[in-house]
């Protein structure tokens, strides 16, 4: 059986398999983008694919805790709308 690796969801602490969450990089230039690819180069946060904790992701503002920065309301805006374009 092969070794599944877990990311710890930043909205609701749940635990779950990698390939199920999206993840949200700040690159070393300090841009805050989806990664798709979950391959992408920077620090990466992981949130579950539901719109519940989307929203509270928006709400909490919880990019700006994860990665120690002042995070603009366009970043979470941008990641709601892209969220929502590919469902």
């Amino acid at each position: 059986m092969k070794n599944v690796p877990l990311r710890m969801c930043i909205a609701c602490r749940e635990m779950k398999p990698k390939q199920e969450m999206l993840r949200v990089v700040r690159s070393p230039e300090c841009e805050i983008s989806w990664d798709f690819t979950g391959k992408k180069n920077g620090r990466g946060a992981y949130i579950c694919d539901s719109e519940t904790c989307i929203k509270k992701l928006k709400k909490s503002k919880l990019l700006n805790r994860t990665f120690s920065a002042n995070v603009s309301d366009e970043v979470y805006v941008g990641i709601e709308e892209a969220y929502f374009a590919e469902k």
